[in-house]
């Protein structure tokens, strides 16, 4: 059995998840041969440490860790002093400088823990000196969970397809776009009503810009580009048009002449923007679903579908990060 300590930086709606996950799977991932071991888990009130495993039943039912955090330590110092192999950075995404997630998985790399992280800031920011940090230090960073939720495809791309040569991937890459969208088509409300709804709902946030802006999915447009493309490029070289345009006049007008209008993000063109997709496009779902087609030149085009987020969802790429990471270790050691 392979004992796996595990720190977890950050603590909202996410971490939750990660933190559920882990303890529902724990006896599943222990069939495969490994025991994660969460030892700590951080935010921005402290940490909660155990040797021998933090107690799920302890915090779950928490906000934040101020009342059972054991140390004061957070962020880049819990990362360095605490003993552990592997750290998931989810904290609050920011694409304009990528704080505090890009110092975390700085900390975390430099001194030669995997990272596995949700948390798309950094990744915009600096993916290259992040893979290289990685590189250098003999660590995986892992991130399938930063774009699709649960679509698996950057593994799907890198493991799966491998061999293949992609010449584009296109899709929708935000749910809550989606569900407006898709709102909006159905019952022919204007936006500000569909996106009241959606607040309502807990599906969109209160302030939804970096959603109906296309900023979020611009930002997954990068990290593919970079990642799977091999470019280098920033949020800057995207062209990027949201839908608070978008009209219920409009909509009816596409769903008429047999189209939908969905925000699509495509690479390597790098835009995002309101797109007619054909009806019976396998990319034309609904609700908060996202989709992407994968263009290739062997296996033709790859369409995947799946939940673009939700703790659970994103706490199950996560795990799969996770257990790659070791999956792909023995097998290096196998060769």
């Amino acid at each position: 059995m392979r004992d796996v300590k595990i720190s977890l930086v950050g603590y909202g709606i996410v971490g939750h998840g990660v933190v559920d996950v882990l303890s529902r799977k724990k006896s599943l991932v222990r069939d495969m041969g490994l025991n994660l071991k969460l030892v700590s888990v951080t935010d921005h009130t402290g940490t909660v440490l155990a040797e021998d495993g933090v107690d799920p039943n302890q915090i779950l039912g928490e906000r934040t860790l101020e009342n059972v955090a054991t140390s004061g330590m957070k962020g880049k110092e819990a990362i360095s002093a605490i003993d552990s192999e592997l750290v998931i950075e989810v904290t609050p995404t920011n694409i304009v400088h990528g704080q505090p997630g890009l110092g975390h998985m700085e900390a975390a790399l430099s001194s030669g823990k995997h990272v596995v992280t949700s948390n798309k800031g950094p990744l915009v920011v600096s993916y290259s000196r992040l893979k290289k940090l990685a590189e250098d230090n003999g660590v995986m960073l892992k991130f399938e969970a930063t774009v699709g939720g649960t679509m698996p495809l950057i593994s799907l791309v890198e493991r799966t397809l491998v061999g293949n040569s992609i010449s584009g991937i296109r899709g929708i890459f935000n749910g809550t776009c989606n569900y407006i969208l898709t709102r909006m088509t159905e019952e022919g409300i204007p936006y500000t009503h569909a996106l009241s709804e959606a607040q309502d709902m807990g599906i969109a946030e209160a302030d939804p810009s970096y959603d109906v802006e296309g900023v979020d999915t611009a930002g997954k447009v990068v990290i593919l580009a970079n990642s799977l493309f091999n470019m280098d490029v920033k949020y800057s070289d995207v062209d990027v048009t949201g839908i608070t345009g978008v009209t219920p006049q409009a909509l009816a007008l596409a769903k008429k002449r047999g189209y939908a209008i969905k925000l699509i993000g495509d690479v390597p063109a790098l835009t995002v923007r309101p797109t007619l997709v054909p009806l019976g496009s396998p990319i034309a779902v609904s609700g908060t679903l996202n989709s992407a087609a994968i263009y290739t030149d062997l296996s033709g085009t790859i369409t995947v579908t799946g939940l673009g987020a939700g703790s659970i969802e994103t706490a199950s790429a996560i795990l799969t990060d996770i257990i790659s990471i070791y999956r792909t270790k023995r097998i290096d050691a196998i060769f």
